[in-house]
């Protein structure tokens, strides 16, 4: 088979070297990396193995589905790349175009689902890969894997878990496609979740909610040491102070007849109460200290 491959770092460059060491050919990479940047990204791969790159948001000119053709395109794989891919692209691989999703499908569609995932307090997660239609994350399925989410996971540690994961069906894929039947099972629509580029509470740390809800959506904006998609949390202190809460501890300890956003002390540092426990911020951006007597809250409260 021939493939054009459109993809982005960690996951990209994986499945690249897997490609290129089983009997499909790789035709064209589309990426937005650097070949010429420190490390080995998508395009310096692509290079040293000798395959043409075009720049990845190219699968939203209709002008790309000649080109597929004329390099005799059988199959479009899309991993990580969030460029929306016009239908005529689509159109153009002889065997179809596929996407592999960070996310299991139906419940999680659209962006940052590692994020949604810990945030919304799931228990699982998974990869999925699907056909791909002019809908967002709306094809049929080819292969799924899930696993556990658990209460020390942050959106990284979820997401690491994704790109390799995600390697285990694009090597099934590589199977389906050698022996010439790639599986489709319809999407249950009725349990279709989408998530766009909205943060949850506009990324103000929800004080006023269960201590778990506070913790969670720390958590699924931690992508530590790297930037997250999300941003860091923040909180006012006073109604004046904005303050980045970047990592939080639960307690388990009631604060019945607190405030939410009422910090106390203990002897291992500062408390903030939430609806129903005390929650400990383990860690505050640019250095910033809460002392016994301050008020957090979001701007509306």
């Amino acid at each position: 088979m021939e493939v054009a491959l459109v993809a982005e770092e960690a996951a990209g460059v994986r499945t690249l070297q897997r490609i290129a060491r089983s009997d499909h050919r790789l035709r064209v990479v589309l990426t937005a990396s650097d070949a010429t940047a420190p490390g080995v990204s998508v395009a310096s791969a692509a290079a040293e193995l000798g395959v043409p790159t075009l720049p990845a948001d190219r699968v939203r000119d209709p002008e790309l589905a000649d080109d597929l053709r004329e390099r005799g395109v059988d199959v479009l794989l899309n991993v990580h790349s969030l460029h929306l891919v016009r239908p005529e692209v689509l159109d153009a691989p002889r065997v179809g175009a596929f996407n592999l999703h960070p996310g299991p499908l139906p419940e999680v569609a659209g962006l940052n689902a590692p994020s949604w995932a810990v945030a919304r307090g799931h228990e699982q997660h998974g990869v999925t890969l699907h056909w791909m239609e002019p809908g967002i994350d709306t094809g049929d399925v080819v292969d799924e894997v899930r696993f556990p989410i658990t209460p020390e996971d942050t959106a990284l540690t979820v997401a690491v878990r994704c790109v390799a994961r995600g390697q285990e069906l694009v090597d099934r894929f590589l199977g389906h496609l050698e022996d010439g039947v790639v599986p489709r099972h319809p999407q249950d629509r009725t349990a279709r979740r989408y998530y766009g580029r909205g943060v949850p509470h506009d990324g103000w740390v929800p004080w006023t909610a269960p201590a778990r809800e506070v913790g969670d959506f720390v958590r699924a904006c931690d992508y530590g040491p790297y930037p997250s998609p999300w941003g860091v949390p923040r909180t006012l202190r006073d109604g004046a102070e904005e303050i980045g809460v970047v990592r939080v501890a639960a307690t388990g300890r009631s604060c019945a007849g607190r405030l939410p956003g009422e910090v106390d002390e203990d002897d291992e540092g500062p408390l903030v109460a939430t609806a129903d426990e005390w929650i400990r911020p383990r860690r505050l951006a640019e250095g910033a200290v809460l002392r016994r007597g301050d008020r957090l809250a979001a701007p509306s409260t």
